[in-house]
């Protein structure tokens, strides 16, 4: 094994780390306001129950499906770049959808924001594994990373109740107008450009057959929830396997490929990948059901909905930023396995919440939830980019995100659906004989629904439809403590051979990237950059100061 002397990171990284973090914050802030303003433009634009999931995971599936495209992408024609032009991007979209006037113009705008967004997360990712050779102050700068998604979750319950208070639904996309302008301006400035040396041709077919298999399963797999297993579900499944296969066929036999599939034979890789999957499903899930208890169940008004929000994205908060400190004397696994403990322990209070008063029991149940998530989210993205050399950083961040975006995506769909067909099932029992079919079917359809049709429904019908949409959440809940129970003892197992951050390299195995236990090998090559590369001899103070940490 090699050793190799590693630059420690100065006052530029630092602050350039501070202008990565602002397009963090606000994909971790559009997730959480659109939840917050679901019930809002539901009676606005009438969305249908699938319309509204539809709403919700549009942009969570085009973001899983393009994030390996733009990762990639941005190693060939420069991180920064594709940074600021999917900055740019993404605030004129965020214009499109806050004055969108139908639920099928808004479900265009969210994918369409999924794209710019897909040109965000694996850029800030791995320029943050550029700027960060030292692996200490690397996963500390990925623990800030993910606290800023957790901060931009925190921000967006109190900041969009503040104006669904005052303005319209729409307004809360507005918020990544101001964020994309102050990107652009200070980008240039803080943050080194970077391009993988020799490249190579950008693979389009392989471009296509990603999207070929992402979609049709992600797609499959919403389907399957909602009406089960029927044919066009299970020939939809089987065509995105299919190309699933192509795709990694022909990845294999690249010189330069989208995704280097060497990359896991590294079971580190390959199971942290896996953790941030299962791991994000029962949050994706359960993050939407919680915030449409807090309304449609409860009653709160958006401003008091999103200030109960705030603890357990505080909890997040501590726990990504946390984590890596932790995980420098006491392994990763193990971090990993007791967070998702604690969150199998939130999951079970979730089960528990009744129609009638369940609000503290939720926050609680809520908050272990997010605690596990912030400590998954930190370690388990840092063990996967650091697991690729510098030059596939960008391959290696999109899988990453990829992983993390489909997870919450595939707990919007399956754990969303389930909750629905509980409601649907309990409902249809409720259902008071004489009353309109066409008001039935609105009525029955979700608890949106019940709830803008309740005025024209018998008295105390409203209550059936409040308890039928908490069984649904108490039965997806179960599901995903289950899940998250299991995944807790399997982080035990396949991440027991991961040192401790800073100590000895992990062991791999196979074909995985050899690295020196602090920096990504490359292949020699210097990477192309703009000149602006932030080398320094260590006499500025400020920077002397700053590479302590």
């Amino acid at each position: 094994m090699r050793t190799t002397s590693v630059r420690r990171a100065g006052a530029r990284e630092w602050g350039g780390l501070a202008v990565l973090a602002l397009p963090t914050v606000l994909l971790g802030l559009d997730v959480t306001v659109l939840y917050l303003a679901l019930p809002s433009l539901a009676e606005d634009l009438r969305p249908s129950g699938t319309q509204e999931l539809w709403i919700m995971d549009a942009y969570g599936f085009l973001i899983a499906g393009f994030l390996l495209t733009m990762g990639t992408l941005g190693d060939r024609i420069g991180r920064r770049r594709l940074l600021m032009t999917g900055a740019a991007a993404f605030g004129a979209v965020s214009v499109l959808a806050a004055w969108s006037t139908s639920a099928e113009l808004l479900i265009v705008a969210r994918a369409a924001l999924g794209i710019a967004g897909a040109t965000l997360m694996p850029s800030t990712l791995a320029l943050i594994s550029n700027m960060f050779a030292d692996q200490r102050q690397r996963s500390l700068a990925i623990g800030v990373w993910a606290t800023s998604f957790a901060l931009g979750m925190a921000l967006g319950p109190v900041v969009g109740g503040v104006m669904l208070d005052h303005f319209w639904w729409g307004s809360v996309f507005l918020l990544a107008v101001p964020v994309a302008i102050v990107l652009l301006v200070a980008a240039p400035v803080l943050i080194p450009e970077y391009r993988a040396p020799r490249s190579g041709p950008f693979d389009l077919l392989g471009v296509a057959l990603s999207l070929a298999a992402i979609l049709p399963v992600v797609y499959a797999v919403k389907r399957f929830a909602e009406d089960g297993p029927d044919g066009p579900t299970i020939a939809t499944a089987l065509l995105g396997v299919v190309f699933a296969a192509l795709f990694v066929r022909r990845q294999a036999g690249l010189a330069n490929p989208l995704l280097d599939v060497r990359l896991f034979a590294d079971r580190t890789f390959s199971a942290a990948l896996g953790v941030l999957l299962v791991g994000l499903v029962g949050v994706g899930g359960s993050m939407l059901l919680i915030t449409q208890q807090l309304q449609f169940v409860e009653g709160l008004p958006p401003v008091e909905a999103g200030l109960w929000m705030g603890p357990p994205a505080l909890l997040m908060f501590l726990a990504a930023i946390g984590s890596p400190l932790v995980a420098r004397r006491v392994e990763p696994g193990i971090v990993v396995a007791a967070t998702l403990a604690l969150s199998t322990v939130g999951y079970v209070l979730l089960a528990l919440v009744d129609a009638s008063d369940g609000i503290a029991l939720m926050v609680i149940g809520f908050g272990l939830v997010y605690l596990g998530l912030g400590a998954i989210a930190a370690l388990g993205t840092d063990l996967v980019v650091g697991a690729a050399p510098a030059e596939k950083a960008g391959s290696a961040s999109a899988m990453s995100e990829t992983v993390q975006e489909l997870g919450l995506a595939l707990g919007v769909a399956v754990l969303g659906s389930l909750a629905t067909a509980v409601y649907r099932d309990r409902i249809d029992d409720a259902m008071p004989a004489g009353v309109p079919s066409e008001l039935a079917d609105v009525a029955g359809d979700s608890l949106a629904g019940a709830v803008s049709s309740a005025q024209r429904m018998p008295a105390g019908w409203l209550d059936h439809a409040k308890e039928a949409a908490t069984s649904g959440m108490n039965t997806a809940m179960i599901v995903a403590a289950a899940c998250t129970l299991l995944l807790s003892f399997v982080s035990a197992v396949v991440l027991r051979r991961v040192g401790v951050i800073g100590g000895d390299a992990p062991e791999t195995d196979g074909d995985a990237p050899v690295t020196d236990g602090d920096a990504p090998v490359t292949d020699g090559d210097d990477p192309v950059t703009d000149g602006d590369d932030p080398v320094t001899d260590g006499d500025d103070p400020a920077e002397s100061a700053l590479s302590g940490i």
